[in-house]
């Protein structure tokens, strides 16, 4: 009897083990990937804002020297 109550332990933690294996991974690494794209999106994004407020405000910062 006791002998039964392993075997069906085992065979539950291997088909549950074997269950949850089947592809979450996968998902996850695509979910990363994801968010991972839109980030960079992003980033690249507020980097050229910031270069070009930079550059608007030179000129700015230009335009008060020539005419003061």
């Amino acid at each position: 009897m006791k002998s039964m109550k392993v075997l069906f332990v085992v065979a539950a933690l291997t088909a549950s083990s074997l269950a949850m294996a089947t592809g979450g991974g996968d998902r996850t690494v695509a979910r990363m990937e994801s968010a991972r794209t839109v980030s960079m999106k992003a980033f690249q994004v507020a980097q050229k804002q910031k270069a070009e407020a930079a550059v608007t405000q030179s000129k700015a910062k230009a335009a008060d020297r020539t005419n003061s």
